[in-house]
This record gives structure tokens, sequence and C-alpha cells, in this order.
């Protein structure tokens, strides 16, 4: 079990009152709980979804307006929104940040980010023609060669994570499904002479 909890409702958006932070009768986890109507609210992990749009060999990738990693490069994605399914949502952010159209093809990785309460979900996808443009969320988009991908401008791990695997896949000849996890990386000090 996780040690870590996230406490995220400070106030009940049922009654107003003050929320605590406790293990909930009946439960095993550290909710926000109502002290005063009862409620308990749980945070759950949010879905990013997205797509690797391909156009022949190449991948269609966008540089970010927008923090976190404004100025770098990732693949279209962002989070799912509600009454949409994982690949509506891929296909939507896809349209929004690259203005590219796809057909939408198998799942290709699903990638756990636990310290940041997310899974990060990638299809493989085709584009229907070579008519995209950077949307609001994005300075630029572009397609790129294996060879060409800014590997030190990548925005986020799970991007650079699924673009290694779809070339490593790619170059053996069969596309695979994938899954793993992120998990935090401790900073490192550098400690120099006295």
């Amino acid at each position: 079990m996780p040690a870590l909890f996230y406490c995220a409702v400070k106030y009940c958006p049922v009654c107003g009152h003050p929320t605590s932070a406790h293990i909930p009768p009946g439960d095993n986890r550290v909710r926000d709980c109502c002290p005063q109507c009862g409620a308990v609210h749980y945070v759950n992990p949010r879905p990013v979804v997205g797509t690797i749009p391909l156009w022949g060999t190449q991948i269609l990738m966008c540089k970010r307006a927008i923090e976190p990693g404004r100025g770098k490069w990732t693949l279209p994605a962002g989070f799912m929104e509600v009454g949409e399914t994982t690949g509506n949502g891929a296909m939507r952010e896809t349209l929004e940040e690259a203005g590219a159209r796809v057909t939408l093809g198998p799942l290709f990785s699903m990638i756990d980010v636990p310290h940041v309460q997310q899974v990060h979900i990638f299809f493989q996808a085709k584009l229907l023609d070579a008519d995209f443009r950077a949307g609001e969320e994005s300075l630029e988009v572009r397609l790129f060669d294996e060879a060409d991908v800014p590997w030190e401008e990548i925005a986020f791990r799970t991007v650079s994570t699924t673009l290694k695997l779809y070339f490593r896949d790619r170059a053996n000849g069969q596309i695979g499904t994938h899954t793993c996890a992120i998990e935090v990386i401790a900073p490192t000090v550098a400690v120099t002479g006295a």
C-alpha cells in the first residue's frame, strides 16, 4: 500500500465544512472526510491520453506553449474528459494540440505515474493527411524521423519512454503493447571539494 497521501479537498463540496484527513470506517486509506455531513471524498488517478501520430516512418510531435515543459517537445496528449473514451480523448487531444486528424490504432503504452496521480495512455495512430498546425497549447508542430527526435528537449519521461519503446519495437519488426511505471527519482546533490 502506498505511503503517499494527497489531501486535495480542503472544504467539503457537499456542505462547505473544512475536511479532515483520516481513514474512514470500512476503508484502509487516508481520505478527505467531512466531520459535519460525513461525506468521504476520494482522490483517484487522472488519465492522460494521447497518440503516436505516424506519417510514413515519421512521428508528429508538438512543442509545448504551456507549463509544465514549455518550449519542450511532446506527443499530443492531455487529460481525458468526463464522458469520453480513452480513444476519443486521444484523438481530441491530437486535434487540439496538433491540428491533426488521425485514425486510431491499437493501444501502445500505459504508464503509471503514481507520484503525480496520473496514468499516461498512448495509442498508435495514422495521420489522415499532412494538414496539421499548432493548436493553442503548442508553439510548433513537426514531423520527426527517428534520427532527428530532440531527445534532450522532451518534456515528459512518459513521452521519451513511449518513443524509445516504439522505435525499439519498430526495429524488431513487431509493435507490442507496453505497461510500466515511472517512479520518483531522488534529486542528486553535487558535493564540491573544500
